[in-house]
């Protein structure tokens, strides 16, 4: 945990630093793990399938608060090794939660295809590989991106959540300013998820116009 300068813009700006950095680990990190999940969960074989349905579950049935809380004193509790680091610890309670709910749009988005596509490319001759990349893919991928960037806007506003596990992210800078009699830095820190979640929604915004090529 860092110390806290006695500048607010200061101190809030070195704050949201954490903010964005668990944010871009999560995203780095939960998006190709969503995708294991997802193929774990509709695997063919009935006990992977049906373990990955259950976890996929308890994660998205649980508060993150208290898989943070699970992830950081969990390991030292049952194995005696404790958690060292708490940023540690929550980029990997953020990663897991965050790639079960995306492993959940992947495979909406897969099962909103219709069947006859795959079963057109049978009849050209294409391989599962072709239908897949050259069919599916793109018409996925269209289809994920407005529930993605609802799920991207809200990992941003979730990283406030590791404060609780001592990390000296934007907001608790700012409730120790308001320990001090200064509330004006606990409102401000609005503007910086507001200007942030903006530039998030008017890329997204651009990807879906350029990805505007699939009407159906």
């Amino acid at each position: 945990m860092s110390s806290i300068s006695s500048n607010p813009i200061e101190s809030l700006s070195t704050g949201f630093i954490y903010n964005l950095e668990l944010f871009a680990l999560t995203l780095l990190l939960a998006l190709p793990l969503g995708l294991i999940i997802m193929f774990f969960t509709t695997s063919k074989f009935k006990p992977l399938a049906w373990v990955s349905k259950v976890f996929v579950w308890i994660i998205r049935g649980t508060p993150l608060m208290l898989q943070l809380f699970v992830v950081l004193y969990a390991p030292g509790l049952l194995f005696e090794i404790p958690m060292s680091n708490r940023f540690t610890a929550a980029v990997i309670a953020f990663v897991i939660n965050y790639a079960c709910y995306f492993s959940e749009i992947y495979r909406g988005g897969i099962e909103s295809i219709p069947k006859g596509q795959y079963e057109a490319g049978q009849v050209l001759g294409m391989t599962r590989s072709q239908i897949f990349f050259k069919i599916i893919l793109l018409q996925v991928i269209k289809r994920i991106i407005p529930p993605m960037g609802n799920e991207v806007i809200t990992l941003v506003k979730d990283t406030s959540l590791s404060r609780i596990i001592g990390i000296a992210e934007i907001i608790m800078c700012a409730e120790r300013f308001t320990k001090q009699g200064l509330i004006w830095p606990l409102f401000s820190t609005g503007l910086y998820f507001l200007l942030f979640n903006g530039i998030l929604t008017i890329l997204f915004g651009f990807i879906e116009k350029k990805m505007d090529y699939f009407r159906a």
